[in-house]
């Protein structure tokens, strides 16, 4: 956790702020990150981050078009050179909350630039780390400004990054309909086998939506009374609802083959299952496909009509087993958290990385 010192300060960069510019990692985390600190200020827009790893200069752009006169960037692990050069030709302040560790594209250590405030539970005041994991953006938010209205989403945001807060029980009291029924349940299964869990996947797969769209939940977020309202069927979250289901009937599809090859395999310590097609989802078959198969390495690969191939990792300290495996690839960029990893690579060196893997893992 943040100090109380490093929260006060925080808070008071948030209520400086007269129009902010949010810039979020495109998940639940990020996404409710923003919406506790733009439901707590009632003021400021916010931009999801869907460049990967990091987060790049093409981005700056969005701070001349709002005219904003503080940057917040959430839940992102790299921001590249050029932005910071931007930044700080612009002298406009600059406030970094995350809970990974420092890296840049090729996964090295870096530091941050002295105009940037950072902050990370994972490092003290002097950058000097003191723990190996933190938790979740959405939660070092929501303990921030302590708004009791939007404790569901700091919910939300914790469950859908395999988190489980201490609030959770408050959040289970406040709104019993919502919550898991299963007695000491882990952040997943309030994921995989609540209502609440239902809406963190509909906000993920809104975010999936088209820029609009995705304009359009957000203000629907933004301005919502309770979680029930996103759940209910009406006109103002219509599109959340509709993609939710789109999505939903091409992941269970996804899901089903997924099993099917687990089933067929030989392998007890690895599942590796690769897909196409115009959707990536490989992030949130990883997640469940460790849900369902705890002891296993789960490596989901993604390939899109192209040169790249995207990769999500789960299992028991995968993270740097994974980003060896893909050190010596050309191009190849990854990071994560210690038991779930992302990475890119070309697609032609999917079966070197595979093979790489393999060897680091049994």
């Amino acid at each position: 956790m943040l100090t109380d010192k490093q929260n006060k300060k925080l808070k008071e960069h948030l209520t400086n702020a007269q129009n902010p510019l949010f810039f979020f990692d495109n998940d639940q985390d990020g996404l409710c990150s923003f919406l506790i600190f733009q439901r707590y200020l009632e003021r400021g827009k916010g931009v999801p981050v869907k460049s990967f790893p990091d987060l790049d200069a093409s981005y700056f752009r969005k701070i001349d078009e709002l005219k904003a006169d503080y940057i917040f960037i959430l839940d992102k692990p790299v921001v590249s050179k050029s932005f910071w050069k931007k930044a700080e030709e612009r002298n406009i302040p600059v406030v970094w909350v995350d809970h990974h560790e420092l890296q840049t594209q090729n996964h090295e250590e870096t530091d941050v630039p002295d105009f940037v405030n950072y902050f990370n539970p994972l490092y003290d005041e002097n950058m000097n780390k003191k723990q190996k994991e933190g938790e979740p953006v959405s939660v070092i938010c929501y303990d921030v400004v302590k708004n009791k209205k939007d404790l569901w989403l700091a919910v939300i945001g914790a469950i859908s990054d395999k988190f489980m807060p201490d609030y959770y029980d408050e959040f289970k009291k406040k709104y019993p309909e919502l919550a898991c029924s299963k007695k000491d349940p882990s952040a997943f299964d309030v994921f995989y086998k609540s209502e609440v869990g239902k809406i963190a996947k509909m906000m993920g797969a809104g975010l999936k939506d088209r820029t609009t769209n995705v304009i359009s939940m957000l203000r629907f977020l933004m301005s919502v009374k309770s979680p029930n309202e996103v759940l209910e069927e009406s006109s103002k979250n219509y599109l959340m609802r509709r993609r939710f289901n789109q999505i939903n009937g091409k992941y269970q599809k996804l899901l089903t083959k997924a099993l099917e090859v687990e089933n067929s395999s030989d392998d007890s310590k690895i599942l590796f299952f690769q897909y196409g097609g115009d959707l990536s989802i490989s992030s949130e078959l990883s997640n469940e496909l460790s849900y369902l198969f705890p002891e296993k390495y789960i490596v989901v690969i993604y390939v899109k009509t192209g040169i790249k191939a995207n990769i999500s990792g789960r299992g028991k300290n995968i993270k740097p087993k994974l980003l060896k495996a893909i050190e010596p690839l050309q191009g190849a960029t990854g990071g994560g958290h210690d038991d779930a990893v992302g990475a890119q690579i070309r697609v032609d060196d999917i079966e070197t990385f595979k093979t790489n893997l393999c060897c680091l893992l049994k």
